[in-house]
């Protein structure tokens, strides 16, 4: 009974906590250039037309003529001037933004890495201090910085994307607008100068901006804001309150890379059922304390962080038997999908090479619990 009464005040609570906050709105879109800076100023210009207190906290027009423009008599928050390695950089002021308090403010490449010094690593951790302060914001983002795309990303473009978002962000937003351009509207844009300079067109033709690539990319930011949506129909208007709640459980052990893929595809899984999902990683007496290299440990720790930047819950445990500490740890947890990476993976190796894997399989199936193979 108190526990359920300490649920019902936590609930309130939130609620309380929730009305207070500010509101978000996310453009998203599937490269630079689509339009979404653009598309902020527009809205800022409409809003500031129709009485509302809009201020620009951070953005970066690119020097695009027409986005440009559009900065015409919206206030800017001046930004913070930091020195960094011998150059006078500039940042989005927080503290002034908070100060000011407006009642929409607009900042811009919410997967920027902030300065050495500042306050918060992370642009998006700015913004969620400006929105529990009561304080709207509208920011932008393109697909390629979303954390747990960031695999299928590198594969279709051959970059690896260092600034990202979690996924947990987008999932804060109450609106979600995907900026759309063809393929072709997007190369257009790009050879008629309004995307980079001269210099960088033809190498960002041969690179980036290939018409299959885009395709990919664009069809990723499609099935993301349909994704939201769907999430945000099933939270605010749930059809039926019997369905059963999904819980993943993402198996991980030290080997980074591996660890890595099955994070954030189980963190896409979890997303798409609008439900948690937790990292575990069993550790065996071989890799306790000094038995693996500083490098394992530190990309452990990497590993665990970006798992907890996703919203997932972090449990480590020490057994002389993965599967065991497996099924202990679905039991306790009520899990209903167990994640792991495939067969050639160090840790499905580990367990295949124990008795305990029919135990595992055996107990999986007599309690109703799905086992995804990772690829």
């Amino acid at each position: 009974m108190p526990e359920e009464k300490e649920k019902s005040v936590q609930h309130f609570l939130d609620m309380i906590q929730k009305s207070r906050r500010g509101k978000f709105k996310i453009y998203i879109g599937m490269s630079a250039g689509v339009g979404k800076t653009y598309r902020m100023l527009q809205e800022a210009q409409t809003l500031m037309r129709n009485g509302v207190d809009v201020k620009i906290g951070y953005i970066e027009t690119h020097n695009r003529k027409e986005t440009h423009a559009l900065l015409d008599g919206l206030q800017l928050i001046p930004r913070r001037k930091l020195f960094y390695k011998g150059k006078e950089l500039e940042e989005l002021d927080v503290n002034a933004v908070i100060n000011l308090r407006p009642e929409v403010v607009i900042v811009d490449e919410l997967a920027h890495t902030n300065i050495e010094g500042s306050k918060n690593e992370k642009r998006w951790q700015d913004v969620i201090d400006i929105l529990d302060a009561g304080i709207n914001v509208i920011s932008a983002v393109n697909i390629q910085h979303i954390e747990s795309l960031h695999a299928e990303v590198k594969e279709i473009t051959g970059i690896d994307v260092a600034e990202r978002i979690p996924d947990s962000i987008l999932q804060q937003a109450d609106e979600v607008v995907n900026i759309d351009l063809t393929a072709d509207e997007l190369i257009t844009r790009l050879k008629d100068g309004k995307i980079y300079s001269g210099d960088k067109i033809e190498k960002a033709l041969k690179n980036f901006f290939q018409g299959e690539r885009i395709l990919q990319l664009r069809e990723l930011a499609l099935k993301e804001v349909a994704s939201q949506l769907e999430r945000k129909i099933e939270t605010e208007l749930p059809r039926n309150t019997h369905l059963k709640t999904e819980r993943f459980l993402a198996c991980i052990s030290s080997n980074h890379e591996n660890a890595k893929k099955v994070i954030r595809k189980t963190a896409r899984l979890a997303s798409y059922y609008n439900s948690k999902f937790i990292v575990l990683y069993v550790q065996t007496p071989k890799e306790d304390g000094d038995k693996i290299g500083l490098a394992a440990q530190r990309h452990l720790i990497n590993n665990f962080k970006m798992a907890a930047e996703l919203n997932a819950e972090v449990i480590k445990v020490k057994s002389a038997n993965i599967a065991k500490g497996i099924i202990e740890v679905s039991e306790q947890k009520q899990i209903t999908t167990i994640c792991i990476g495939k067969p050639h993976l160090s840790l499905m190796n580990i367990i295949l090479s124990t008795a305990v894997f029919n135990q595992l399989l055996n107990k999986l199936s007599a309690s109703d619990i799905d086992l995804v193979i990772l690829s």
